[in-house]
């Protein structure tokens, strides 16, 4: 039997209140790293150090260690979900930078900080931050409606785009909602709740009522965005992979002035009908070489909603 043989590193930090941030409440985040990449995480008077055979792993250890010490002493308390995001990044990360940090969205009157969870996620959010179209697909579960929703939040909370607009195909009614009893945002409501969730996990609801009073927040299906020029706002079309290739022509041309899109889909989820083209297949053949226009593409090591949804992806994949 092979005998591995620990190796250790040891990181000293003088400052009491940097060390007390660096490990978080109770430890916590050093049990988060312990978790991560396993090992014997510990701390012990003003050291924490790592046990593992693995010399990577102690590099990945150092590498995260230092970043969360930077976020310190820049006045942060790093949490425990900055950790996990560190411990699946640094390893593709430059020394001197930290992409979890660079693509935090802080959310004024926000519940807390949203980190991106992978390496994928934080160059979707740098995506939507340097491009006025940016495509994001990916499958269930790997936070594409939720961080697109919170960069708008944080966009529009910070004054800085004039309105959000959140709007998603009607599939299952056929575009055709007169049927459907109520006005039109009741009828809307049930195919943008999810968008809601989202917000409503992101800030307080009072929040989001104010600016629904303010016409900050507008809800529309896909079908009443034609004719329309849509200026300083940002649009989110979420479920983009159940457009047709003309609604999906029809939306991206609705941009206007200082205005922004976020296109996010599922391409192994598609309701359309047969013989019917999805728009988003299309789009990302069409327009993948224009400048302007971010793709990000997640994974299924990009699933974040629960652990339990990654392995069912990964059953219905192996399936096929």
């Amino acid at each position: 039997m092979e005998n591995l043989e620990n190796l250790e590193i040891v990181v000293v930090l003088d400052n009491q209140d940097i060390l007390s941030r660096v490990c978080g409440a109770n430890d916590g985040n050093l049990k988060t790293l312990e978790t991560e990449l396993g090992g014997r995480v510990c701390a012990r008077g003003n050291e924490i150090r790592i046990e593992h055979t693995d010399a990577a792993v102690i590099t990945r250890f150092k590498a995260v260690i230092d970043s969360l010490v930077a976020a310190a002493r820049s006045g942060e308390s790093p949490s425990s979900e900055y950790v996990t995001a560190l411990a699946g990044t640094v390893e593709a990360a430059a020394p001197e930078r930290d992409p979890i940090r660079e693509a935090v969205i802080h959310i004024p009157s926000g519940f807390s900080r949203v980190y991106p969870r992978s390496g994928n996620q934080a160059q979707y959010i740098q995506g939507m931050r340097s491009c006025n179209i940016s495509f994001c697909i990916g499958p269930a579960g790997t936070g594409k409606t939720y961080l697109a929703v919170a960069e708008s939040l944080r966009l529009i909370l910070s004054k800085k785009i004039r309105k959000l607009v959140l709007t998603r195909p009607v599939v299952e009614a056929g575009e055709s909602l007169g049927f459907l009893p109520g006005d039109l945002a009741q009828k809307i409501n049930p195919y943008v709740r999810p968008l809601y969730d989202a917000m409503e996990s992101l800030v307080p609801f009072e929040v989001i009522h104010r600016l629904e009073d303010m016409r900050a927040i507008e809800i529309a299906p896909l079908a009443y965005m034609r004719g329309r020029s849509l200026n300083d706002s940002i649009i989110i079309l979420d479920e983009a992979q159940n457009t047709t290739k003309e609604q999906m022509k029809m939306f991206l041309t609705r941009l206007g002035q200082g205005s922004r899109s976020i296109i996010t889909g599922d391409i192994t989820q598609i309701d359309l009908p047969k013989r019917v083209d999805s728009g988003l297949i299309h789009a990302v053949s069409l327009l993948k070489n224009i400048e302007g226009i971010h793709f990000s593409y997640l994974h299924t090591t990009d699933v974040v909603r629960n652990v339990l949804i990654k392995k069912i992806i990964q059953a219905y994949d192996n399936e096929k």
